[in-house]
């Protein structure tokens, strides 16, 4: 797969629009879109020059290197030209009476036939309509819409919030064409019922008969989700931002950036796309949950808590949006309604394994270890591989006292995810606790690895190896503690313990004081010993 979407190719080779058999060119031959070989070359076009398959066929090159645009385009101009012919033979003209032939050419002669679930990235493009015979509602629109710029037809793409379909508007016949249902027919007030389109939409992008720059913006907006499941982020924001750049009123497209920004921790860039999306469709329950994820990223609780609130006032229905706000009522200790929406949440959808591990979560913040454990139990009957209801689990028998079961429990974890830092640490002081200072050492020297950063965990194998007798591997443990963060008190008062059985006195007398001064409790006793060892040492030639 390619890093960016907007550089030059090379592979894809343009169909002339005249076909071999001798047939008369299609209505796109000669649009300076067929010979765009990058997505800027097409967006420096007209809307009437683009060629919008050769600009898909482009994006799909990008994704995939398998792709052969030229193979592509020819299988297009190969089914208009086929679709030409079937009107002719009828003695039809190419306007809307072409419509239900191509329906039939379309969907069931050649049955392509819609997605039940678009969870394949892969999906959104056109190779892929053409390869696979099967699409969901943007991908289908555009293999139809392709279709009708070969045939010269007035064909537009039209958006509503989640939905994609095409339009036949000549100026006096105007019909909507459904692609996921065959090519049928609905009204507009279906689509503006059904997919909430928002009032007040005159200067929006839903409803409207798009050009193909805005239709390309649509489909920038569904590759960014693609691109995010496949775990690229950049050429996500890429995408997102050419599609918000295009079509400012599409507020799929700004919610969809706003999610990145979330992600990346740029909670104010997030604020602005979602407020902006929120403009656009102030109804939408999704954004205003996202929205709230933002502000509860920047700690501004009462504002994550109206958010949260807005949403499932529009959606009573939407878990989600009850576990995030009993996420932010467990953050301002208000456990009662914290507990309030995670059983709504669970009522809604009595097998979500998240929503136990998070009542679990909210009863240890409670200090009610038994019920968070029976929660963290219940959370992993629905997911027996949750790293996190073990530790959840771990931490309460920590808590309880009961070490053997705290012990299990963290290995479970870690045999789930072997470098969860708490895990290692957590386990680590469990077996300090039972004296097992090898298995201590052990996972200490793993923590290490995960995160060699952290003066406490070095602390943490000192004391181990303290205790063990081993002052040498200690006083190497804390001495890296101090390199990290010398301002512990803790670290010194053990480095002066070190040094003292090390028989380095003077040393011992340094980190005591330096311990005294950052408050740590040291006995005069302690100060007297090391006094004397000092004066008892013979003087260094």
């Amino acid at each position: 797969m390619k890093k960016a979407i907007f550089g030059t190719i090379c592979g894809l080779l343009l169909y002339s629009g005249t076909s071999a058999s001798g047939y008369e060119a299609l209505a796109n031959e000669g649009k300076n879109g067929l010979y765009a070989k990058s997505v800027e070359q097409v967006l420096r076009l007209r809307p009437e020059e683009v060629d919008l398959a050769t600009a898909a066929l482009i994006v799909s090159e990008h994704w995939s290197d398998l792709v052969h645009g030229r193979r592509h385009l020819e299988t297009l101009d190969e089914m208009a030209i086929e679709i030409r012919r079937r009107l002719e033979e009828k003695r039809l003209k190419v306007n809307y009476r072409a419509i239900p032939v191509i329906n039939e050419y379309l969907f069931q002669e050649l049955a392509y036939k819609p997605l039940k679930e678009a969870d394949d990235p892969n999906d959104l493009f056109l190779h892929t309509v053409l390869d696979k015979g099967k699409g969901y509602c943007l991908s289908l629109s555009v293999l139809y819409l392709s279709l009708g710029e070969r045939l010269g037809l007035p064909l537009y793409g039209v958006v509503v919030p989640g939905h994609f379909f095409v339009r036949y508007d000549d100026g006096r016949v105007r019909f909507n064409i459904e692609t996921t249902s065959k090519g049928g027919t609905a009204s507009d007030k279906h689509y503006m019922e059904k997919f909430k389109v928002p009032e007040g939409n005159r200067d929006g992008i839903y409803m409207k008969n798009l050009n193909k720059i805005q239709t390309l913006g649509c489909f920038f907006s569904n590759l960014g989700l693609s691109y995010n499941k496949v775990g690229n982020t950049e050429s996500e924001l890429l995408a997102l931002m050419r599609a918000a750049e295009i079509n400012p009123t599409l507020s799929e497209a700004r919610t969809n950036l706003g999610n990145v920004f979330v992600r990346q921790g740029e909670y104010a860039a997030a604020i602005r796309e979602y407020e902006a999306a929120l403009a656009i469709n102030p109804e939408n329950p999704k954004t205003h949950n996202n929205l709230g994820n933002a502000y509860s990223g920047r700690e501004w609780m009462l504002y994550a808590i109206s958010e949260y609130r807005r949403a499932l006032e529009l959606d009573p229905k939407f878990t989600d949006a009850y576990r995030n706000l009993a996420i932010a009522y467990a953050k301002q200790k208000n456990y009662v309604q914290a507990l309030s929406q995670l059983n709504a949440a669970a009522a809604l959808e009595p097998k979500d394994a998240e929503t136990y591990l998070l009542l679990g979560d909210v009863y240890e913040q409670m200090g009610k270890c038994e019920k968070a454990i029976a929660q963290y139990k219940k959370s992993l009957k629905f997911r027996p591989r949750s790293a996190e209801a073990y530790y959840g689990m771990a931490v309460c028998y920590g808590q309880l006292g009961q070490a053997d079961d705290e012990i299990a429990a963290y290995n479970s974890t870690l045999s789930i995810k072997p470098n969860m830092l708490n895990a290692l640490v957590n386990l680590g002081n469990a077996y300090f606790g039972q004296e097992k200072y090898d298995s201590a050492i052990g996972l200490f020297e793993r923590a290490i690895t995960v995160e060699p950063a952290e003066a406490m965990i070095y602390f943490n194998l000192g004391a181990a190896y303290s205790n063990k007798g081993d002052y040498a591997q200690a006083v190497g443990a804390f001495l890296n503690a101090v390199e990290l963060d010398d301002g512990i008190a803790d670290v010194h008062y053990q480095l002066a313990v070190g040094y003292y059985y090390l028989k380095e006195f003077d040393l011992a007398w340094k980190h005591i004081k330096i311990a005294q001064d950052l408050g740590a409790k040291v006995t005069d006793e302690q100060i007297d010993a090391i006094k004397t060892r000092m004066n008892q040492q013979p003087p260094t030639e």
